[in-house]
C-alpha cells in the first residue's frame, strides 16, 4: 500500500534493525560501510557509501540562462556539465549556506534571491547520499574571487537558455543527475510563476 498524502505518492521512511555494522574503507571524503540488517525474517549484507550529504545550485541570470559548470570526474572519465554543488561538510552550516558558499566558490557569484527547489537521493541503492537543490536569481559578481585547485582549477563557465539544457537532458548529451533534476524542477517552477 503507497503512503498518499494529498493525493500524492510520498517516500516512506523505514528503518530496518541493524544487526552489525562494520567500516570497510575510511575515505578522504567519503567511507563505505557494511552492514548486516534484519528485514522480512531474514539477515541481509548490504554495503554502501556513507556520504555526508551536498547542496547544489540551479542559478539563473535575468535572461534565463542557466549556468553550467564543467569539470573532470575521474570516476567517469568525462568532464561532465554540472552546477555548482559542494559537500555538506561544515559542521552545523545549514544546506543553504553550502549552496551559497558553492556559488561563490565555484562561480565568483552572489545571489540576491534563494529558495529550495527538491532533495534527492543520488543513488539509493548504493549510497545515503542526500542532495539539496536550491534556486538562486538576481545574480552579481562575489567581493572575492577564489583560488581553485584540483579538479575545480580548469573549471569552465557557460550561461545556456534552459531550454538547450532541458534538450541536453533529453538527448543524453548532458547526463548529470543533479543537474538533470535541477533544471527540469526550476523550469517547472519558473512556469508555474508565470502562470500565477
Amino acid at each position: 500500500m503507497t503512503d498518499r498524502v494529498s493525493g500524492a505518492v510520498r517516500d516512506e521512511p523505514f528503518e530496518a534493525p541493524v544487526v552489525s555494522s562494520t567500516l570497510v574503507h575510511e575515505g578522504r571524503v567519503w567511507d563505505v560501510r557494511s552492514d548486516t540488517v534484519s528485514y522480512g525474517g531474514a539477515e541481509i549484507v548490504r554495503e554502501y557509501v556513507d556520504h555526508p550529504g551536498a547542496a547544489a545550485v540551479v542559478a539563473i541570470d535575468d535572461e534565463g540562462r542557466m549556468l553550467l559548470i564543467q569539470q573532470y570526474r575521474h570516476p567517469i572519465r568525462h568532464r561532465d556539465w554540472e552546477v555548482p554543488a559542494g559537500l555538506l561538510d561544515v559542521a552545523g552550516e545549514p544546506p543553504m549556506a553550502t549552496a551559497q558558499r558553492e556559488l561563490a566558490e565555484e562561480a565568483d557569484l552572489v545571489a540576491a534571491s534563494w529558495q529550495p527547489l527538491v532533495s534527492i537521493f543520488t543513488t539509493p541503492g548504493g549510497n545515503d547520499e542526500v542532495v539539496h537543490l536550491f534556486l538562486a536569481r538576481g545574480l552579481s559578481a562575489a567581493p572575492q574571487v577564489h583560488e581553485r585547485e584540483d579538479e575545480e582549477a580548469d573549471i569552465r563557465l557557460e550561461w545556456v537558455p534552459i531550454d538547450e539544457v532541458i534538450t541536453g537532458v533529453l538527448e543524453g548529451s548532458l547526463r548529470n543527475g543533479i543537474l538533470a533534476v535541477g533544471v527540469l524542477a526550476a523550469a517547472e517552477v519558473l512556469r508555474r510563476e508565470r502562470q500565477g
